[in-house]
Parts: C-alpha cells; sequence; structure tokens
C-alpha cells in the first residue's frame, strides 16, 4: 500500500496558527494510504464550466467520503471536497463528488480517484493538442494528458466524464462539433492505451429562462448520436435540472442529482445487466 502526504484545506489556518505561537515541531502533513493500484478507479472529468462546476458550495459539499479522492493542483491527492476543480476563482460544485461517492458505494473494496481538468468557457476546438485557452490560461487537453497519465501512476483509469458544447452552438462550430468529439476520444482512448475506455457525455441545460437555439439543437443532436453510435459511449439526460440566476450553470442540488445520473449511464455502459437489476 502506497503512502502519500498532503496537508488538507482544512487545517490551512491551523497550521499558521501553530507556526505563529512557535510550535513550529509540529507537522500538519497527514498521510493518506493508497490502495493497491488495480483498487485505485479513476475517473478523468473533462469539459467546461458546467462540468468545472458554479454551484454554491455548502457544508455538506466540504464533507469527504473516507474513499473518495481528488488530484489537486499540484498533482497529490487529497480527500476530495468541492471546489474540485480550480479553472477559475468562481469554482463551486460540480458532478464529480457525487459521482465518486456513488461509485465508491457500489464497491466497497476501491477507492476512486477524481481527476479534474475542465476549464471555464472552453470550445471543443481547445480540447486538442497544443492550444491554449485564454480565459484559463491554460492548455486545457495537454494537461488533461498530462494530469491523467500523473494520476495512473496510482491508478487505473476507468472513464471519462465529459460535459462541454455551451461554447460551439455557433456557426461552424456547431455544425462540426460531431467531427471534433470523434476525434478528441480518439486521442483520449489512444493517449491512455484503452481503446474501450467508457465516455459519458452530460446534456447540456435545458432552462426555460434561456431557450435553445438551432446551434444548441445541434450540438445536442451530436453528442446523443456519439453515444449512441459509439461503443462504451453514454448520454446523461439534463431534464428537470435547474439552474442558477446566471441562466446559464447548474444549481448545486441539479448537480449533485447530475452526478448521480452520471454514475447511473456509467453503470448502463459498464455493467448493463446489473444496472437494470
Amino acid at each position: 500500500m502506497k503512502t502519500l502526504k498532503y496537508i488538507p484545506r482544512t487545517t490551512l489556518f491551523f497550521c499558521l496558527f501553530v507556526s505563529l505561537i512557535g510550535f513550529e515541531h509540529l507537522s500538519c502533513a497527514e498521510e493518506i494510504e493508497l490502495p493497491a493500484k488495480e483498487n485505485f478507479h479513476l475517473y478523468l472529468l473533462a469539459g467546461q464550466s458546467n462540468m468545472a462546476g458554479r454551484g454554491q458550495v455548502s457544508e455538506q459539499d466540504k464533507i469527504p467520503h473516507p474513499r473518495v479522492m481528488m488530484l489537486t493542483r499540484e498533482g497529490e491527492w487529497a480527500p476530495a471536497v468541492d471546489p474540485l476543480h480550480f479553472d477559475k476563482s468562481i469554482a463551486g460544485v460540480g458532478p464529480g463528488k457525487t459521482f465518486g461517492i456513488e461509485m465508491a458505494d457500489d464497491n466497497e473494496n476501491v477507492v476512486i480517484g477524481l481527476i479534474p481538468t475542465a476549464c471555464g468557457g472552453s470550445s471543443i476546438t481547445k480540447w486538442v493538442p497544443g492550444a491554449h485557452h485564454g480565459q484559463t490560461e491554460s492548455q486545457p487537453y495537454d494537461d488533461a494528458i498530462v494530469r491523467t497519465k500523473r494520476a495512473m501512476e496510482d491508478g487505473v483509469l476507468k472513464g471519462v466524464l465529459w460535459h462541454q458544447g455551451e461554447a460551439d452552438v455557433q456557426g461552424e462550430r456547431a455544425e462540426n462539433y460531431k467531427a471534433c468529439l470523434i476525434v478528441l476520444v480518439d486521442r483520449f482512448r489512444t493517449e491512455f492505451d484503452d481503446p474501450n475506455l467508457p465516455i459519458i457525455i452530460g446534456q447540456l441545460g435545458q432552462f426555460p429562462q434561456k431557450p435553445w437555439k438551432s446551434g444548441t439543437h445541434k450540438v445536442d443532436d451530436a453528442q446523443q448520436e456519439f453515444a449512441s453510435e459509439t461503443e462504451n459511449a453514454g448520454f446523461v439526460s439534463s431534464d428537470g435540472l435547474t439552474c442558477k440566476s446566471d441562466n446559464t450553470h447548474f444549481n448545486a442540488e441539479s448537480q449533485r442529482e447530475f452526478g448521480r445520473r452520471y454514475a447511473e449511464v456509467y453503470r448502463e455502459v459498464t455493467n448493463p445487466r446489473q444496472a437494470t437489476n
């Protein structure tokens, strides 16, 4: 069993306090015991802001599950608490943590590792090798590959959760979305040496306050067609989920429900017989 050290966010102020009062000999580092590599199940969280999460963080979102971890910005493992992502200062509750808890509860013999890589505002055209995304000053695709391969030193990649498309509902981007998605998934599966890597795609928000235009329908059609035509791919409905006052981002309650829906579709894709029992 591998042991890593980390400094939990909740101990940061305590660390500052003991330093100020002169107890330098006290260590704030705690130990995380990771399981055998085959029992550390990893999930890549990718896309734009609704995967990164913009839901309001509450106390329940700060309570970690004992077997759900997240890869920090620094590439270390820590207990998963929201916000998982760090793409922008407004990062909040997304679907990832709830999904991780669902996966952990399905199998008490594994630990779940979440790999946050989503970048708010990123077009799918930024999810290609070498592309730079100005809003987050990052390289979405390249960073996701590096972070996932770092995580795979400790565990086994079990799937990709994708929520993206709001940035691509205009003009040629909407027309070309399916082709771009096919290329992206092929690249993921090639990079991670798994031609059967499950890909779970979340539907764009269906908010009455912001009716869909033709381009949104095109992206939605592309995602649903891709999921139905591609082996080991699934599509997660956003029916009934609600938004924040910005009419763009799912609120925290809906993000938690979205995480449960992602988990259910993942089960259907990877073990359809079990999912129907």
